[in-house]
Formats: structure tokens, C-alpha cells, sequence
């Protein structure tokens, strides 16, 4: 009897030592619940250093003991002086989980953020140009090669219309009239769109580039075309009529007399022209081509970060001033024997 006396005396003993650590447990979480309330109070009501000092209260967790309410109210602490700008505290604050907790990702995450922070300006800039660079460089050279085929097909095709367009054959005339009041008169976007989207509907399908190409080239050779043939028309008759004197049928009188001095007069237009025709590609982005200006949208909306489209802005300005360069000196070289 008296060894079970004392059994039950023990269990008593230990359930109540349970007890008592179970309701300082309960207490304690409480408190913290409180604390956290509070805070939160405080946060509401823009007192910030409040706050910051109640979420302080709450101690680091001993050995056994539940460490939620200790991460969240450091990293909230973080969070509070990360906004006051004090960026080294808030990395301090944040260490404290690490200590305790080095495999943390919130922590951890949030302290490379504020690290990021206390670099240059200079060194982000750069660090962000390095990551974008070889995307908009893939980008550029789509953009470029674009703009190199439809260099390569749009004057000849702006020759054909010039001179459909002038030629005293009537139905080849308005052809060539209504492909330049059509082409002109719609946006290059419709265009883009009927032949990328609407030419499956009728049993053909294009692939991007091809597409790009062909909506670009036919645009552009319908305003080459009026500018090849106003050059032309600019000549003095008399050169035609000189050119016939001397034997010259009408085609050889064009290639060899005509179209030769309307040089100088066409290279100021067609080169601006070709200009625009470098910022008209990002137009091709709205048709699954990843050129340059699809390349600096994808990046921004992955990373939010303006350094994308500032880079493309730059690419463009880089672009056109090597074409501008070109023209320039082509133009020079179609007037040289004018100058002298």
C-alpha cells in the first residue's frame, strides 16, 4: 500500500509539473499574440519606432521551444527599418534568425536584398546591364537582319511600282497606283496582322520572319515607289529627249541616263525612310517574332527592371546613327561629281 502510495504521489507530481509548463507555454504565446497585436496597432497608426520596440520584446526561443513568433517578429522588424532606411540594422535583425536558423530562405533572401542595396549605383547599373546584354543581343540581330532583307527587296520592288507608275500603259499604271494607296493607307500593324493571322484562314501559312518580312517589304516599296518617282519626274525632259536623239531605246535611256541622276535627290528620303524603318520592327513583336523590342518587353515583365528597356532604347540609338552615318556618306558619293 504504501509503495503505491507513493507511485501516485509521483505521477501527481510529474502531471503537475506538466501542467504548470504547458500553461507557461500557453502564457507566454499569448503574450506574444499580444505583442504581435500590438504592433500591429501601432503599424496602423504610423508609429513605427513603437512598433519596432514591441516586436523587439520577444525573446530568442530556448532549446524545445516553438521559434515561429521569434522569426516573425525579427523579420517584421527587418521589414519596419528596411523602410526607415536603416538598411545595416535591418540586416542585423535579420542575422539574428540566421544565427539560430542559417537555412532560413526568408531571411536569407531579405538580407541579400538589403546587401544589394547598399551597393552603387553604378555597380547595379552595370551588374544588370551584364545579365540583359546577351538577350537584347540576340533581339538586335533579328531586328537588324530584318531590316537588312527589307533593304534588299523594297527598292527593287519600289523601282517596279515607280515605274508601273509612270509607264503610259493604263491598267499597269492603276495597279501600281492602288498597291501604294493601299500599303499607304493602312497601318503596318493591319498589315502584319491580316497576312501573319488572317492568311491561314485562307489556306496559307507564313511563319513569323516570313511574314515580317513580306509585310515589311510590301510597306516600304509602296513609299519607295512615290519617292523613286517623284526623283525620276524631277529630271529635266530633255535628258530623255537627248537620250532618244542618240539612239537610245526608253529602258536603255532609264538605266543609263535617268535613273543615274536621280541619285543624290533620293538618298536624303529613302535613308530616312530606312531609318524609321529600324524603329517600325518592333511592330513584327506583335507577331511572335523575338526581336529587339520583344526581347527588352520580355525582360522587363520578368524582372520589372527599367535597365531592359533603357538598354533596347540605346541599341536603337546605336542602330540608327550607324545608318544615319551610312546614308550620309552614300549621299555624298551620289553627289560628288555635282559638287565639283
Amino acid at each position: 500500500m504504501e509503495v503505491l502510495i507513493k507511485y501516485l504521489i509521483s505521477r501527481a507530481f510529474v502531471a503537475l509539473l506538466f501542467l504548470c509548463t504547458l500553461t507557461g507555454i500557453c502564457s507566454a504565446a499569448g503574450d506574444y499574440d499580444q505583442l504581435f497585436r500590438q504592433s500591429s496597432d501601432l503599424m496602423a497608426q504610423g508609429d513605427l519606432d513603437g512598433a519596432l520596440l514591441l516586436l523587439r520584446q520577444i525573446p530568442a526561443p530556448v532549446a524545445g521551444e516553438e521559434a515561429g513568433a521569434f522569426v516573425s517578429s525579427r523579420m517584421q522588424a527587418g521589414r519596419i527599418l528596411a523602410s526607415q532606411n536603416e538598411t545595416n540594422k535591418a540586416i542585423a535583425v535579420c542575422q539574428e534568425v540566421l544565427k539560430l536558423f542559417p537555412d532560413n530562405s526568408e531571411a536569407r533572401n531579405f538580407v541579400a536584398a538589403l546587401k544589394d542595396q547598399l551597393k552603387p549605383g553604378w555597380h547595379t547599373v552595370l551588374a544588370d546591364t551584364l545579365r540583359f546584354l546577351p538577350s537584347l543581343a540576340k533581339g538586335a540581330l533579328m531586328t537588324l537582319l530584318l531590316v537588312l532583307c527589307t533593304m534588299l527587296v523594297s527598292p527593287l520592288g519600289g523601282l517596279l511600282i515607280a515605274l508601273g507608275r509612270i509607264s503610259t500603259l493604263r491598267p499597269v499604271s492603276g495597279v501600281c497606283w492602288f498597291i501604294i494607296w493601299f500599303f499607304r493607307g493602312t497601318p503596318l500593324l493591319l498589315q502584319l496582322f491580316f497576312i501573319y493571322y488572317g492568311l491561314p484562314s485562307l489556306g496559307i501559312t507564313l511563319s513569323p520572319f516570313t511574314s515580317a518580312v513580306i509585310g515589311l517589304g510590301l510597306n516600304y516599296s509602296a513609299y519607295l515607289g512615290e519617292i523613286i518617282r517623284g526623283a525620276i519626274q524631277s529630271i529635266d525632259h530633255g535628258q530623255m529627249e537627248a537620250a532618244k536623239a542618240i539612239g537610245m531605246g526608253y529602258g536603255q535611256a532609264m538605266r543609263r541616263v535617268i535613273i543615274p541622276q536621280t541619285y543624290k535627290r533620293l538618298m536624303p528620303p529613302v535613308g530616312n525612310e530606312f531609318i524609321a524603318l529600324i524603329k517600325d520592327t518592333a511592330l513584327v513583336s506583335t507577331i511572335a517574332m523575338v526581336e529587339l523590342m520583344r526581347a527588352a518587353d520580355q525582360l522587363f515583365n520578368t524582372y520589372f527592371n527599367i535597365t531592359a528597356l533603357a538598354l533596347a532604347a540605346v541599341i536603337y540609338l546605336v542602330l540608327t546613327t550607324i545608318f544615319t552615318f551610312i546614308f550620309e556618306k552614300i549621299e555624298y558619293r551620289a553627289g560628288i561629281y555635282e559638287q565639283r
